[in-house]
């Protein structure tokens, strides 16, 4: 019997890439995969849905499930978690402390993208940096023109405005901003790299101590499939979940290996055992349940901003075949 043959658009990770180049395959299904950078299959998958299976941004994602748009549907695998606390940067010598930021002007490259989804939800609850606190600006990072990709409802006294001739990165040097928040950092002109610095100075420590009290480990992208491929043959979510988890773990072994280095950074099977200790079992789990609490925190912070035009469970994300694993 012939394999289903499926294109699939992702970013280079080595916990995905058994499954790229065949070593693991998901059963009955033949992958054509194209290895592009985040931001360009975000806005494919958004704008066309090119691919039959793509990585997609959570927040995107949830905002366009919240509106009705069912034209894509997740599996919860997520190639790409970040912790966000690292994601705030300023000019050197000025702002160092989130309080500061109330009053303040902060460009972000999207309201939508997920990583400021988490910050904006970190600064509200944790440190007491209301939406309403901070004039919101959004454009590119480093290149002008950036646009928002997903229809957003902003909060009631939320101030908000785009900047199209100018970079996030330029107006901060020049004081037109005082911060940014951004999964990509700023990329400050030659001679100049000195000048942009992150407010929280031990960003680890901070996001360390942030997960041991609220267990949050920030999702920033899913894998997503085309509707209409998923409802002519359902059974392929199961076969891809289970694909993509022996790739991640088989990952992860390669990260343990204390007889060769199969990355070129020293200590890497020490960090791996930390990660283990400090997540009590897999660092990096998919499926729904493991991923409750995550999916919850950004669900409500995504819907309190207005990402989501309704507030979401987790399994308003995901088809019913992959919301429990098979017990034998």
């Amino acid at each position: 019997m012939s394999k289903l043959t499926l294109s699939l658009a992702v970013n280079d990770y080595d916990h995905v890439r058994d499954l790229l180049d065949g070593r693991v395959q998901a059963e009955g299904i033949a992958l054509v995969p194209s290895v592009l950078p985040v931001e360009e299959i975000f806005y494919r998958t958004t704008h066309y849905r090119e691919w039959d299976l793509s990585e997609m941004s959570l927040a995107k994602y949830a905002s366009l499930r919240s509106q009705g748009d069912e034209r894509l549907i997740g599996l919860p695998v997520f190639p790409s978690r970040v912790f966000r606390i690292s994601s705030l940067y300023v000019r050197r010598g000025g702002i160092d402390a989130t309080a500061q930021l109330r009053g303040k002007r902060i460009g972000i490259p999207e309201w939508a993208q997920t990583a400021s989804v988490y910050s904006r939800g970190w600064l509200a609850h944790d440190q007491g940096v209301a939406l309403t606190d901070v004039e919101w600006v959004q454009g590119g990072v480093n290149q002008a023109g950036r646009k928002e990709k997903v229809d957003v409802r902003l909060p009631q006294g939320v101030r908000y405005r785009n900047v199209a001739d100018k970079s996030l990165t330029q107006m901060l040097l020049s004081g037109e901003i005082d911060a940014i928040l951004s999964a990509r950092p700023p990329e400050p002109p030659a001679g100049q790299s000195a000048q942009i610095v992150r407010l929280v100075a031990d960003p680890e420590a901070a996001e360390r101590a942030h997960f041991a009290a609220t267990g949050i480990f920030p999702i920033m992208h899913l894998i997503v499939m085309r509707r209409e491929v998923f409802e002519a043959n359902r059974w392929i979510a199961g076969n891809l979940l289970k694909a993509f988890t022996q790739a991640k773990e088989n990952s992860l072994a390669r990260l343990r290996d204390i007889t060769c280095s199969h990355f070129p950074l020293p200590w890497m099977n020490a960090r791996a055992d930390d990660a283990i200790r400090l997540f009590g079992g897999d660092p990096w789990p998919y499926g729904v349940q493991a991923n409750r609490v995550t999916l919850d925190a950004f669900l409500g912070f995504a819907h309190e901003q207005g990402v989501c035009h309704r507030r979401l469970a987790p399994e308003d994300l995901f088809p019913p075949e992959v919301a429990a694993s098979v017990r034998v």
